[in-house]
């Protein structure tokens, strides 16, 4: 079986992150719109090639204004770079649903590769006929590798924010079905 074509499901999936705050606790939040170009043959999961993009505006904390922040120059600066990127390069399957996904995840026009820890959950049929595929990836990343700099210096020690994020991604899919030709009336009269 040839690679396919996979159309993201947003009900179903999510891009998440979390991150220290007042070195107590964490902060978490997501984005709200991204794209992704999955192809993939259950059958050989090495062939697998994912592009995803991340609307930098589309940040959520439920804090407004802590969003704006974050969109701002300081942060993302989603008016400058309005997309993070992530684009694979290779998959290496270490048991049947475990992956490891290096690709180069862009941020503020600044490139890193970066290793996916995938869980793949297999492909399914869903009470509709459709074929259903789902994956669960981690990474950690240094947001200052990222351009990602600014930060407050606490009265008690410590920073306002923390250097490590944590993100988590639950992705499902659906196959495309293959477009069927139609006969034109002079193929089917022949």
């Amino acid at each position: 079986m040839a690679t396919s074509k996979w159309e993201l499901d947003p009900v179903h999936s999510s891009v998440a992150f979390s991150v220290r705050h007042l070195v107590v606790s964490k902060t978490k939040g997501h984005f709200n719109k991204w794209t992704v170009d999955l192809d993939l043959d259950p059958s050989n999961l090495a062939a697998t090639k994912v592009t995803a993009r991340i609307d930098a505006s589309s940040i959520d904390t439920k804090e407004p204004q802590r969003d704006a922040h974050l969109r701002s120059a300081d942060f993302l600066d989603a008016d400058k770079f309005p997309f993070l990127e992530f684009k694979s390069k290779r998959v290496e399957v270490l048991k049947a649903d475990e992956l490891r996904i290096t690709g180069d995840l862009t941020i503020r026009g600044t490139t890193r590769e970066v290793v996916l820890d995938t869980e793949y959950g297999g492909t399914v049929k869903d009470p509709w006929g459709n074929t259903k595929v789902g994956f669960a990836a981690k990474l950690k990343i240094d947001r200052k590798e990222f351009g990602l700099v600014w930060n407050q210096a606490l009265e008690t020690g410590g920073l306002l924010v923390g250097d490590t994020v944590e993100i988590t991604i639950e992705h499902e899919a659906k196959l495309l079905q293959p477009e069927i030709p139609v006969a034109t009336s002079a193929q089917a009269n022949a």
